[in-house]
């Protein structure tokens, strides 16, 4: 029983891969066409389709959407009840169904017709009511389905994701959509994340970081570092220049090999040379300059062109802000 269950599975995945490699070789001038009107549709791309293809319609409706192509999913048994006039003579509408003759998205046509709205089909048969109701054809017909059944849209449905796939990112790419666009749409994402996100963003400032002199005993650094809640102090002189870096591993080892270590001056016991963020980079490379460091700190001070310290990188702070 568990061999026949996995070769099942195995077996639909190649019978859903073989057709999608079959479609690529049939792409021809129809898929061109489509291409085409997507980009140079002024309004939506509005896509439509009833049971797995209407499954299938929102989810290029949402590709399209992300990648650059404005598209919404228009229900067709809603739409013949007043969401039509979500339709515009602008609009390209995406009508997917596999039998090309499913009640609902062919009782649209006409209404589609007299809006004006540009129409390409998605169908299994190109002699099929919708496919000679549409502008623009894309056969996504398929050999046999994977069902055991041969009922259940399982290869064609695979065929339309995978045809709705490729006319997003081809549009995609013909309109130059890019990676900064991209995290426009998906600001929440952790690639639009990385996009967007700079250290100032990130870092800590103001009464969040300490600030001391190389004269200030470490007995007032470490009630600095504890008041500022912060893991280290920035050594700075008259004009806010950076000097150093003194992290409380500093101040423990120092008490650990000097005595009388409280009473002694700061400068006696920083980081002259520590890592430094300048300016105000994504926090993506920042937190690749932290991470790339031999010694691997976990906390780096922000500066200016000038040198002054601005603002305290933390590592966990990185991590929290969803980069990675």
């Amino acid at each position: 029983m568990d061999d026949t269950i996995l070769e099942r599975g195995r077996g639909v995945l190649r019978i859903e891969a073989e057709a999608i490699l079959a479609l690529a070789e049939r792409i021809d001038d129809s898929f061109l066409d489509a291409v085409k009107a997507i980009l140079s549709c002024d309004g939506r791309v509005v896509t439509t389709g009833v049971g797995k293809a209407g499954a299938i319609a929102r989810k290029v409706a949402a590709t399209l959407a992300s990648t650059g192509s404005p598209s919404f999913y228009l229900h067709p048994a809603e739409a013949l009840h007043g969401d039509l006039g979500m339709v515009t003579s602008a609009d390209v509408v995406l009508a997917l169904s596999y039998s090309g003759e499913s009640d609902e998205v062919l009782r649209l046509l006409p209404s589609l017709k007299q809006i004006g709205a540009r129409i390409v089909a998605m169908v299994g048969s190109t002699a099929s009511g919708l496919a000679a109701a549409a502008e623009i054809v894309l056969d996504v017909s398929v050999g046999a389905e994977a069902c055991p059944l041969g009922l259940a849209p399982t290869t064609s449905a695979a065929a339309m994701l995978a045809l709705g796939d490729a006319l997003a990112l081809a549009a995609m790419e013909a309109r130059g959509f890019s990676r900064e666009d991209f995290a426009l749409y998906h600001p929440a994402g952790a690639l639009g994340k990385r996009l967007t996100l700079r250290v100032s963003d990130v870092m800590r400032s103001g009464d969040q970081i300490a600030l001391v002199r190389a004269d200030t005993s470490l007995h007032d650094v470490l009630f600095a570092i504890t008041k500022a809640k912060a893991g280290c102090a920035f050594v700075v002189d008259g004009s806010g220049l950076l000097l150093g870096l003194i992290t409380d591993g500093d101040i423990r080892r120092a008490l650990v090999s000097h005595e009388d270590a409280l009473n002694l001056p700061t400068s006696s016991f920083m980081n002259r040379e520590p890592l430094v963020v300048m300016g105000d980079p994504m926090a993506a490379e920042a937190l690749a300059i932290l991470e790339e460091s031999p010694k691997r700190p976990g906390e780096a001070p922000v500066v200016d062109a000038e040198g002054r310290a601005i603002g305290l990188l933390m590592l966990k702070d990185l991590l929290r802000s969803g980069i990675v």
